[in-house]
């Protein structure tokens, strides 16, 4: 009878563990990948704003030289991510490409210009910087226009900043949930062990004493779950960074470096936090307390 009792003690301790380990490690992978989100967030903007493409359109009767010089100049300003200079034969080619049909026939001659596509650095992308860039190559006699889509930046860039603020409040609410969460998750399991408590202080052993090993006993869980979220970060970053190689995720080793170190750091600090508050909280309370 004693054996089984002890079994089925050992099963409702060790099934209490695995709940608080496995809550600890989807509440920190969460709080993980929001982390990357936010860390990211710059880069994957910066990202869409680098395919913005501004497009010089050039008269027919520039010469190579002026062409020549005007794609280098651009490739050396510091607002210049990358040129690319597309010919009215590659132009026609690619519409032909594009709607399945060959509209020179019906024209009889070929009407597209000679461009030069530019992708500029994402701090340059704003309607501002892009007009003054275009007033500035417009100043060229061989330049005949330059396009962007305006409405398309506006949009781009206020949709960046909507979505970056919506993106750190519900980071801030979702960690004070995800802390709320594991706190619940230890008291539940303290709380299974009021009664050893109150009897271990009924015997004359100190505070710290009793704290002590249940402490060191949600370390080690919080080490646990903390280990498991990271992994499970490891194989969405990995993934991600395979998917979408552009984003170059895995060139920044100190801040993911930083983001695992707080993640795990974390875990340990929330788990050591909640078990000193619940012992606290039992060592406290009056032994006919225990019962409610």
């Amino acid at each position: 009878m004693s054996s089984s009792f002890e079994k089925h003690q050992k099963r409702r301790l060790i099934s209490s563990y695995f709940s608080v380990v496995l809550s600890i490690a989807l509440v920190l992978f969460l709080i993980g990948l929001l982390g990357m989100l936010v860390l990211n967030a710059k880069t994957i903007s910066d990202n869409f704003k680098e395919r913005v493409v501004m497009t010089i359109y050039l008269n027919d009767n520039a010469k190579e030289v002026e062409i020549n010089q005007l794609q280098k100049s651009l490739m050396l300003a510091k607002y210049v991510k990358e040129t690319k200079y597309v010919s009215k034969e590659d132009a026609a080619a690619f519409m032909q490409n594009e709607y399945g049909e060959d509209f020179l026939d019906d024209v009889g001659y070929n009407p597209l210009q000679n461009s030069i596509d530019v992708n500029l650095k994402a701090d340059y992308v704003t309607e501002q910087r892009l007009d003054s860039i275009s007033e500035a190559t417009m100043t060229k006699k061989f330049v005949a226009e330059v396009r962007y889509d305006k409405d398309l930046v506006s949009m781009m860039n206020n949709n960046v900043k909507r979505i970056s603020l919506w993106v750190l409040i519900i980071s801030g609410i979702f960690t004070i949930i995800a802390v709320l969460l594991i706190n619940s998750s230890i008291r539940l399991s303290v709380y299974s062990k009021r009664f050893t408590i109150k009897t271990m202080q009924m015997v004359g052993a100190t505070k710290q004493f009793i704290r002590r090993p249940f402490i060191w006993k949600s370390i080690k869980l919080g080490i646990i779950g903390a280990i498991l979220a990271l992994i499970g970060m490891a194989v969405v970053l990995y993934y991600v960074d395979k998917t979408f190689a552009e984003l170059q995720l895995l060139s920044k080793p100190i801040m993911i470096g930083g983001l695992f170190l707080g993640v795990f750091v974390l875990g340990v600090v929330i788990t050591w936090i909640s078990t000193y508050i619940a012992t606290q909280r039992f060592l406290n309370l009056k032994t006919d307390q225990l019962y409610y």
